[in-house]
């Protein structure tokens, strides 16, 4: 699996919709997204211009571990 490396912030959240997370806040540089779906779940998103791959790793084990997915399903819904 190979993680893009150019992924902004911005692009994180709006590919995340298509899983049913929503902005509930914006505190600095960082973006909070919650879904109701598979339960409740929060993340925190860097508003930065690439996210690091390692932090961008952590972030998409977290949410595809909550959905029961692998990381490269994952991917391929988020079409990333």
């Amino acid at each position: 699996m190979k993680l893009p490396r150019d992924i902004t912030g911005p692009q994180l959240v709006k590919a995340l919709a298509v899983l049913g997370y929503e902005v509930t806040r914006q505190k600095g540089s960082h973006i909070r997204v919650t879904t109701q779906r598979d339960s409740e779940n929060h993340e925190v998103i860097p508003h930065h211009h690439p996210i690091k791959t390692g932090t961008l790793s952590g972030i998409l084990k977290r949410i595809a571990a909550h959905h029961g997915i692998t990381v490269e399903n994952l991917l391929e819904i988020l079409k990333l």
